[in-house]
């Protein structure tokens, strides 16, 4: 696929520098981490073209990236301006539904991303 046709992946940061997302692979075995990366390319590769069963829109401008298996993982996100995916928050899932309170984080995050990325540009 032509580079022109990827997205950007971002990590969202927190004003203090942590990265959740990053942290969140950090902490997975080698194995689960893989399995986690290899979606994200698929993100990364196909954007907002990818459908479910690997994405799920969850509420307003938050999706949901779904890594199945033995361990189910889910990576929040949301597409923002240029072709950029914000990845906001990742979590072992652990009950049928996606808790409200996992949403409700990565929507103050993209909240958060958003109102930081209006002070950067001129």
């Amino acid at each position: 696929m032509a580079g022109a046709d990827r997205w950007e992946l971002v990590y969202y940061e927190t004003a203090a520098g942590r990265c959740p997302v990053r942290e969140f692979l950090d902490d997975l075995s080698a194995e689960q981490a893989e399995r986690v990366v290899r979606k994200l390319d698929l993100v990364e590769a196909l954007g907002t073209r990818l459908d479910p069963p690997h994405v799920k829109p969850l509420r307003g401008r938050i999706w949901e990236l779904r890594v199945t298996g033995r361990l189910q993982h889910r990576v929040l996100y949301a597409a923002v301006v240029g072709r950029r995916i914000v990845l906001l928050h990742a979590f072992t899932k652990k009950v049928q539904r996606t808790p409200p309170g996992e949403i409700a984080l990565a929507e103050v995050r993209l909240d958060d991303y958003l109102r930081r990325l209006e002070r950067e540009e001129p």
